[in-house]
């Protein structure tokens, strides 16, 4: 699946297509360079999940965690920062990704050897003009 962003007033539509697409699919990982936008869609993906608290990139926490409307959670999380997969294996990212919530991840490549055998890869890419073309697939 392929979408295209042109402005920031199309990621709505844009996040409701990527969840529309795999609606059973929970884990969803992020790649794209620095500043591709990989923070400002998991926000809408968020605002379209009905999350009610403030998405906000937990880059120095590692995981950041919000409720929606209906009492579940859902599971932000940037590895931009560690150094290795031990460091997300000792805040129980194993037992996040088997939780059934929806699980975030941005930076991924960090913790390749930990990701589940099903989820949805999810690449940003960025144009000289701003626009953004998002691919995902489900793995």
């Amino acid at each position: 699946m392929i979408i295209t962003a042109n402005s920031l007033k199309e990621l709505p539509e844009a996040a409701e297509k990527l969840i529309g697409a795999f609606p059973d699919a929970r884990v969803f990982v992020f790649y794209g360079s620095l500043g591709a936008g990989k923070t400002t869609f998991i926000k809408e993906i968020c605002r379209q999940l009905d999350v009610l608290d403030m998405v906000s990139s937990p880059t120095f926490a590692l995981i950041n965690e919000y409720m929606n409307l209906k009492g579940h959670t859902i599971y932000h999380f940037d590895f931009y920062r560690i150094e290795k997969p031990e460091e997300a294996q000792d805040i129980g990212f194993e037992e996040y990704l088997y939780s059934g919530d929806y699980c975030l991840i941005e930076w991924p490549e960090k913790v390749q050897e930990l990701l589940p055998e099903d989820y949805v890869r999810v690449k940003i890419q960025e144009d000289d003009k701003g626009n953004r073309k998002i691919m995902a697939e489900e793995y």
